[in-house]
């Protein structure tokens, strides 16, 4: 198995940390409703899985929700263009979930006193390639971070609240 090389890519976002990550294959900007940066994600599919990583900033304390999402597209202020969950084979929402989870289900971003948070998760039964489980397919994808924690189990949604940033998944160039 390949293994992850650790790298130092710093994205300049006023303060981000860095994602630890060999070259991405896809990235999302996350905006606030305001149009502000306040994070990145870097997305790359290996033998194991597609590597999800979420570096995030100035978001307020505490867990939150967060998704990846059925549409790219990220329309402020409540981000309700990028539809629902990442859903291609139908399950029940939920990481808890015995009937799921959906496709798109992460598991929460704990977001310090400082504003700052991050997620490390590997992604089975999704890709970058083509298919109906594509990342980058048909509508495209985004990345939603929710208000509230998810409690991994409500379907459809986890009752992890509104939409506080989002972020369009995109082919890196």
């Amino acid at each position: 198995m390949r293994r992850l090389g650790i790298l130092a890519v710093g994205f300049i976002l006023g303060g981000c940390a860095t994602l630890p990550y060999t070259t991405p294959q896809a990235t999302a900007e996350l905006k606030n409703a305001k149009g502000e940066a306040v994070g990145m994600v870097a997305i790359l599919e290996d033998e194991g899985g597609v590597r999800f990583f979420a570096d995030a900033q100035g978001l307020p304390a505490g867990k939150h929700g967060i998704h990846i999402h059925a549409v790219g597209k990220c329309e402020p202020p409540e981000f309700t263009s990028a539809g629902g969950h990442f859903n291609p084979t139908g399950k029940k929402h939920g990481l808890y979930n015995p009937a799921g989870p959906h496709a798109g289900d992460l598991p929460n971003l704990d977001v310090a006193a400082d504003g700052k948070g991050q997620v490390h998760y590997v992604l089975r039964g999704v890709t970058l390639g083509s298919g109906p489980t594509s990342l980058l397919g048909g509508d495209g994808t985004a990345v939603i971070i929710h208000a509230n924690a998810d409690d991994y189990s409500t379907d459809p949604t986890g009752n992890s609240g509104g939409r506080i940033a989002c972020g369009v998944i995109r082919k890196a160039s």
